[in-house]
């Protein structure tokens, strides 16, 4: 079961980089809202038969939606704002073995970065109704995108397509 800043048997933290590192900035675009308040009761990973969940997309990025319906599922790309994100060495089983942040998708990362792919329900204005996410409610988003599976590229343009002059 997980533990909020839990640091398990064989598990290895570090002393986080410097500020001279960290040189991302992030704009959150809106807001998960889900039925789960705690890591303990949040799903390890998201369903597409899971509970109808709300993606509230904040000004100035709704104009963004635009088209949205086009595609049926999404990559949905949030932070895990209550993540450590100290651990280099995990757990995952609580059984004292351990491999590398990097090989597993604990939520506990450096930059504690989740993506789900969720099923589009509906879309208006700037709510985004949609099943599969596995996050907590208040959840941050950081971005939205078609499915790579699914989605098929803008044509690049042929040589003369475009006059000039």
């Amino acid at each position: 079961m997980v533990r909020e800043n839990e640091v398990r048997r064989n598990e290895v933290m570090v002393k986080r980089a410097s500020a001279e590192h960290a040189d991302a900035q992030l704009e959150f675009i809106g807001v998960i809202h889900t039925p789960w308040t705690s890591r303990l009761e949040c799903p390890r990973q998201g369903r597409a038969d899971g509970p109808v969940c709300e993606i509230e997309i904040f000004e100035p990025w709704i104009p963004a939606l635009a088209g949205i319906e086009k595609y049926a599922r999404y990559e949905v790309l949030y932070w895990l704002h209550q993540s450590r994100r100290d651990l280099v060495l995990q757990s995952p089983a609580n059984d004292g073995q351990v491999r590398g942040t990097f090989a597993l998708r604990s939520p506990v990362r450096p930059n504690p970065i989740g993506t789900s792919i969720a099923e589009l329900v509906s879309a208006t204005g700037g709510i985004l109704k949609v099943r599969g996410l596995d996050c907590l409610d208040g959840t941050p988003l950081v971005d939205l995108k078609p499915d790579r599976t699914i989605f098929v590229p803008i044509a690049p343009p042929q040589k003369g397509d475009f006059q000039t002059g």
